[in-house]
């Protein structure tokens, strides 16, 4: 009835309220603005009060990152210092010794000293060095046709060669196969694999067609661990994983996704522990690498597993 009458003040009476275009507006944009005042009210309370998974995992990763980032920091300050004085120092023996500045960074990119040092020619230089590596190409392009050529006759399988981190680069080796001080106690312990440098959610790939023999779950020692076993007695196993998208007894291709980087288990920061095994004993990874990368590249990751002194898990 409030709707429908009005109060006229003249004449002291009630009398049926006109609606108008403006009214029906009016109460229209008043209920709007509470639904919608209310929508924003709901969407706060649920967004704070009410979390996701990720949300859960997201903040749990930024906790542990929190805690973590100061002691990089001081170590990356560290490292910085030392790698300063490393340099100061080779600078001054290689003045002292060779008359030269010592080589770059690029530990078999020797090119700088040898032209610094040497009377040669830089473009005579080059052109023995262009000649010398495309002899060395086509000499390494008939071995590999060889190769190919003796497994298809005798009907054995190739070694699993594919690099388990696509287009993962020297700077990313870390420790391989050898007594490594271990991060966590200091002191040097067996380390059976090698460690590939890559940020958390990398796909880790198959190196060789195969059978998922054993899935491990763990937040101990390795963590989540794949194995997967090889034509020709080998054995990979891709450890520290964060997902693992494969099951026991499950065949897989060369270049299968089999799981992500991550740091389950036991590990100083996200990397993939690696491990490859002929016959039960453990071999060092690199050597296997050879048919991924080019030559300069496969040397330089040889070079830095072998003198890298501390492992990461």
């Amino acid at each position: 009835m409030a709707g429908e009458y009005e109060f006229d003040k003249s004449s002291f009476s009630f009398k049926k309220a006109r609606v108008t275009l403006g009214k029906v507006l009016w109460v229209f944009a008043k209920y709007l603005a509470l639904s919608i005042l209310l929508a924003i009210v709901y969407y706060l309370l649920f967004s704070l009060v009410i979390s996701t998974d990720t949300e859960r995992k997201l903040r749990r990763e930024n906790r542990m990152y929190e805690k973590i980032y100061p002691q990089m920091q001081e170590r990356e300050q560290m490292l910085s210092d030392v790698i300063s004085g490393l340099q100061v120092k080779d600078n001054d023996i290689y003045e002292e010794i060779f008359h030269t500045d010592a080589p770059s960074m690029n530990p078999v990119n020797s090119m700088g000293f040898i032209a610094g040092s040497d009377s040669i020619p830089d473009r005579k230089l080059l052109e023995y060095t262009s000649k010398k590596a495309d002899n060395l190409l086509e000499r390494s392009a008939v071995v590999e046709k060889n190769l190919l050529d003796f497994f298809s006759v005798v009907g054995a399988s190739l070694p699993p060669l594919t690099m388990p981190i696509k287009d993962a680069s020297y700077v990313q080796m870390g420790a391989s196969v050898g007594r490594k001080v271990n991060p966590f106690y200091k002191v040097e312990v067996m380390h059976n694999g090698l460690d590939i440098v890559a940020s958390q959610g990398t796909p880790v790939l198959a190196a060789a067609d195969g059978t998922v023999t054993s899935v491990s779950i763990s937040r101990k020692g390795l963590g989540n661990v794949v194995e997967v076993s090889h034509k020709g007695g080998y054995v990979t196993n891709y450890c520290h994983l964060a997902d693992i998208r494969v099951k026991k007894g499950q065949s897989v291709k060369r270049g299968q996704h089999l799981g992500d980087v991550g740091m389950s288990g036991n590990t100083y920061a996200p990397h993939l522990h690696y491990e490859v095994l002929r016959g039960g004993e453990y071999v060092d990874p690199v050597n296997y690498f050879f048919a991924s990368v080019d030559p300069e590249e496969y040397m330089n990751m040889i070079v830095i597993s072998g003198s890298t002194g501390q492992s990461m898990d």
